[in-house]
């Protein structure tokens, strides 16, 4: 084992229930889903992205803290204006950071 930071890509985990919603997504839901999960498990720090927090985003995707009060608790990506989210934590283990989605939502 090396004390070298653990970099990207990140591992990413799904609670039972949001894997569930996640495989009964329309097609087009599922698409914007997975291209979300590649940003965010290739992203440096999935939670904090700097001053302009989204400008490496693709439009349709903008990643906010589930409540202000907690900025380094669960965030939501908010996906194509609202029509869909993921839930999600990072967590910042050293020896194996994780990325895990509680939540998954297509309308």
């Amino acid at each position: 084992m090396t004390d070298d930071v653990p970099r990207p890509p990140w591992k990413m985990d799904w609670t039972v229930e949001a894997l569930q919603e996640f495989e009964s997504m329309p097609e087009d839901g599922k698409q914007l889903v997975l291209a979300a999960r590649a940003e965010l498990i290739t992203a440096l720090d999935p939670y904090y992205r700097g001053i302009d927090a989204d400008s490496s985003l693709p439009h349709w995707i903008t990643v906010r803290p589930l409540a202000s009060t907690s900025p380094g608790g669960p965030h939501m990506a908010d996906l194509a204006g609202g029509r869909g989210w993921l839930i999600f934590t990072f967590i910042r283990r050293h020896a194996d950071p994780q990325i895990t989605v509680t939540d998954a939502f297509w309308a």
